[in-house]
């Protein structure tokens, strides 16, 4: 008898152990999300502020939208320009427009994170909708802004590591490019808006972040008198040549007045006559995201570089 019951209580034994162990990870599962916050303190340029450690549902009411969507956090509703980026067109095609005038439409989408510049209006009233963070634009640099941002989101690991790739591979294409158009060739970034012409400095977007911080590549000193520290300038299409560098980045609006490239004027400038201008869509263009950036990268080296 007790060989026949030896084996059974050694099963029974083992079954209790098993049982035993699964409730003790259960419990441990169990309490590591219970322990898990489900608010942080986000240091904000108005003080610290209690945002979703997980958010779920993020509204952005004045640009970021790229920096966000990077971070694979969840978008129900944006604002007219994120919205009607070609850019962004795949991932917001079910995301709701949205304004800081429309506090209804807001509410209704019941956000737990509002995003937006440090000028929105109705500030107040969307604090009390969901905890609201600004930012003021230009305060910080493109890259510092994107790890804010990861900051906020509880991504700040996934920003950094972005901001570190980027980098290496955005200051590798600018030495590529260096050595074959010559460490001395310049390059003008000019938009063409409505009819209007405008010409940026090294941080205003249009992919002036890369072209002159992370590659490098030379302004010409009439561009650095009138836009290195203002970020951009207005120019008429009669002095356009004063400010062409020998390359041109030339940001277009598809509605944009371009009658000015049918003129002499144009024609004869040197980069022109040479092949060395490289024309950007305008929309969207005005955004300086993981998103936009990545396809900027790529914009330049096919130009620059052919491939």
């Amino acid at each position: 008898m007790k060989k026949i019951l030896a084996p059974f209580m050694l099963m029974l034994v083992l079954i209790i152990s098993a049982c035993g162990q699964a409730d003790t990870e259960k419990a441990v599962s169990s309490a590591s999300k219970e322990n898990k916050p489900e608010f942080i303190t986000y240091q904000s340029e108005t003080g610290p502020i209690e945002v979703p450690a997980d958010p779920k549902r993020v509204i952005l009411l004045s640009g970021f939208t790229g920096n966000v969507l990077d971070l694979g956090v969840n978008v129900v509703g944006v604002d007219v320009w994120s919205k009607n980026n070609p850019t962004f067109a795949e991932q917001l095609k079910d995301v709701e427009e949205v304004s800081e005038d429309n506090l209804e439409k807001i509410i209704e989408l019941e956000p737990d994170l509002i995003i937006g510049l440090s000028n929105i209006k109705n500030l107040d009233k969307l604090s009390e909708i969901a905890p609201t963070v600004t930012y003021t634009w230009g305060k910080v640099d493109y890259l510092t802004q994107h790890l804010e941002i990861g900051k906020l989101l509880n991504k700040e690991k996934e920003a950094q590591a972005w901001v570190d790739d980027f980098q290496t591979r955005a200051e590798a294409a600018g030495e590529e490019i260096r050595a074959k158009i010559g460490n001395d060739a310049t390059v003008s970034v000019i938009e063409s808006y409505g009819k209007d012409l405008y010409v940026f400095g090294e941080n205003w977007a249009r992919g002036t972040e890369i072209l002159y911080q992370a590659m490098k590549l030379p302004m010409p000193d009439k561009v650095k008198e009138v836009a290195l520290e203002s970020g951009y300038f207005a120019l008429s299409a009669e002095v356009f040549p004063e400010y062409a560098g020998d390359y041109v980045i030339l940001s277009k609006y598809s509605d944009a007045d371009t009658s000015f490239q049918e003129t002499d004027t144009y024609k004869n400038i040197p980069a022109v006559k040479n092949n060395r201008v490289f024309e950007m869509n305008g929309q969207g263009a005005s955004f300086s995201d993981p998103v936009t950036l990545e396809k900027q990268l790529e914009f330049f080296k096919k130009s620059f570089l052919g491939n």
